[in-house]
């Protein structure tokens, strides 16, 4: 349904969102965000609760399944099949009669490449990217590990099996989306494979455990580098951000001849499973569990030396000694708590505004710091640069939000926290890539208020108000019809449109992911017809029914080959 956006976008934060509604800041509006340090305001515009005082925080510091190759199917090879050539561009695809849709991307297993920097199963691997051509993918994604590539030693860069891999694509004419891979991989729920990073980081860490995230009670999280040391020359006299820049540098010079041709996008790792938060939701050895709220993870020493500043600046000096100690554990809900429940919340007070401002803007400046050094990397390449953010959709129905705010994102019920990253990534030309599309309100568990369509709308707001454009990928493996129907919804945008009141649709769509049970032939037809659908776009005038008949036709007609694929994995 068309919405007038004038109405959509006229409520700016301090607005309650009610239940069963949206709002996102107007176009005209923008979100005053303060910044962590020394310059933080002496006073803001807060809408807080001030009948409670809030006691200074005084606590001290104690001291999504992803299959991997080894068990993908042996794919055989497929003559492909000859497709309109497309553009990827911002809004969506356009072909030669300028005809609208999404392209649809696949991710690739974990461990396409091996800790030995080879290709994973190579004919296995051919074989599969040949099938997924054959079916209209536009491309694929690449997870390219820093833990892999600079393994050895600071500047010592081993590109081995993706050298193979990418030039593999390009014989088979798919496009790359390649992630700037710079966290660890292993440890949570569903991880099939362990990569860590680079040995020499994690010899540093070891050295200085601050250099990892680190919660209230003193346990450490070694997937990402904190952002608090963003800046500080600890990483044999290289700082995070300038070893980050020089990967990518790295990369760009190795793979610069498909860099515009076969690498189309470059996704920028900025945290936990690629994306731009903090690791506040943890599964490893069952630290947290769906769906608690979380913890904050800025109890390093370089985080908590920034808060102090900034409290200082702000003349609340007794604030900068830690965060805050009433926010429960990671398996709470909201109202087991003091700072996130409704009523009187430590959220929704001066204390409350001043820490989750400083908190989340530390995240921004965060990626602001390495979108501005990706940006001036891959210029005049021909690549489009993209950031992940996650689907933290539980407890969205609450007034705190608190799995978004103890993630780095300032969403509450009064404010928009996905504008402020919106507009962060627009200064830099990079697209929005957010999870959790496949998902409708209803099938999450109603007791936790979990409503991820409500935040995918919110979402595809913010962008459209910092005109940015908007990726989608689904956070959980799905191959039924439903969730098909739901992503072509979503990706469809329906409500939006540009300045010029052109509809504007996800600019991309990865799929989550390539695995034996996508080869299965029950699964596989729906995909085909799934990615039919996507290239057709919202515009389209070709009947719904028209397209299936076509992707029916592909099926049988590759009925014998997808079976053969289905049973034939290798271990």
């Amino acid at each position: 349904m068309a919405f007038n956006l004038t109405h959509q976008l006229g409520a700016l934060a301090g607005t309650p969102i009610k239940s069963g509604e949206m709002t996102a800041p107007s176009v005209e509006s923008s979100l005053s965000v303060s910044p962590p340090s020394a310059r933080m305001p002496i006073s803001m515009n807060m809408n807080y609760n001030t009948n409670r005082n809030v006691s200074p925080p005084m606590s001290p510091v104690l001291g999504a399944r992803r299959a991997d190759l080894s068990v993908a199917c042996k794919a055989f090879a497929v003559e492909t099949v000859e497709e309109e050539q497309r553009t990827y561009k911002e809004g969506g695809i356009v072909g030669e009669k300028g005809k609208g849709g999404v392209p649809v991307f696949v991710m690739m297993p974990l461990d396409s490449v091996t800790m030995g920097n080879t290709v994973n199963r190579r004919k296995a691997m051919r074989a599969s990217l040949q099938a997924l051509k054959s079916a209209g993918v536009e491309g694929i994604m690449i997870d390219v590990w820093w833990g892999l590539v600079e393994r050895e030693a600071p500047g010592a860069y081993n590109w081995g099996g993706y050298n193979e891999l990418l030039e593999m694509a390009k014989k088979v004419g798919l496009k790359v989306q390649a992630v700037m891979s710079f966290h660890q991989c292993g440890g949570n729920v569903g991880d099939s494979v362990t990569i860590p990073l680079p040995q020499w980081v994690v010899e540093e860490v070891d050295k200085d455990p601050d250099l990892a995230y680190t919660d209230q009670w003193g346990r450490r999280n070694h997937e990402y580098i904190s952002l608090g040391a963003d800046t500080l020359p600890v990483l044999k006299g290289r700082t995070p951000v300038q070893c980050y820049s020089d990967f990518m540098r790295a990369f760009r010079d190795n793979f610069k001849h498909l860099l515009g041709d076969t690498i189309v996008e470059i996704q920028v790792g900025m945290g936990p499973a690629g994306e731009l938060r903090y690791p506040s939701y943890p599964e490893q050895d069952g630290t947290w569990r769906f769906p608690g709220i979380g913890a904050f993870q800025c109890y390093d020493k370089y985080s908590l030396s920034s808060l102090k500043a900034a409290a200082e600046a702000y003349g609340k000096p007794e604030w900068g000694g830690t965060g805050p100690t009433d926010a429960g554990h990671y398996n709470n809900w909201p109202e087991d708590t003091q700072f996130f429940k409704k009523e009187d919340g430590g959220w929704n007070t001066e204390y409350g505004e001043f820490f989750l401002t400083w908190y989340s803007q530390m995240l921004l400046d965060h990626g602001e710091r390495i979108l501005s050094s990706a940006k001036s990397i891959f210029q005049d390449t021909g690549v489009k640069i993209s950031v992940k953010v996650a689907g933290i959709h539980w407890h969205y129905g609450t007034r705190s939000h608190a799995p978004e705010l103890t993630a780095g994102y300032y969403n509450t019920r009064f404010r928009d926290g996905y504008l402020p990253i919106a507009q962060m990534l627009a200064r830099h030309n990079a697209i929005f890539n957010f999870t959790c599309i496949e998902m409708r309100d209803h099938e999450q568990p109603q007791d936790a208020l979990c409503a991820p369509e409500k935040l995918v709308n919110q979402v595809a707001l913010a962008t459209l108000a910092a005109e940015v454009p908007l990726a989608g990928e689904n956070a959980l493996p799905r191959y039924d019809d439903y969730a098909h129907e739901q992503i072509l919804k979503a990706s469809a945008l329906s409500f939006d449109q540009n300045q010029e009141g052109e509809n504007r649709e996800m600019c991309a769509f990865t799929y989550l992911r390539m695995n034996p049970e996508l080869f299965k032939a029950e699964n596989w037809g729906k995909f085909v017809g799934f990615v039919k659908k996507m290239g057709e776009g919202r515009d389209s005038d070709r009947c719904r029914e028209e397209v299936e008949r076509e992707a029916e036709h592909f099926v049988h007609v590759t009925q014998p080959l997808v079976q053969e694929a289905a049973v034939a994995l290798t271990h």
